[in-house]
């Protein structure tokens, strides 16, 4: 899934034809810490990922992450389901 990311990094950063240079920079890193982003390492904090999304006008695809949460809401409804009272006296 990381690796999938990283893609989609690097293929927004070439259609908007930036060098890796320029994006690193504006992103305030290391060219080599946006290679390990646009490979999917592991080791990258998000908050790197979120600067360079930034850099690339791409910051509000960060809320749509776990934004669709299926099981959760599932096992919320669960648990929100009334049990039967007992009569009252």
């Amino acid at each position: 899934m990381l690796a999938q990311v990283g893609d989609n990094v690097r293929l927004a950063r070439l259609r908007r034809r930036f060098s890796g240079t320029l994006v690193a920079e504006r992103a305030g890193m290391s060219r080599a810490t946006l290679r390990a982003i646009e490979r999917g390492d592991a080791g990258v904090s998000l908050g790197a990922l979120a600067n360079v999304l930034h850099s690339l006008g791409l910051e509000k695809d960060l809320a749509h992450l776990a934004k669709e949460d299926a099981l959760g809401r599932t096992l919320q409804d669960a648990a929100l389901t009334t049990q039967p009272r007992g009569q009252r006296r």
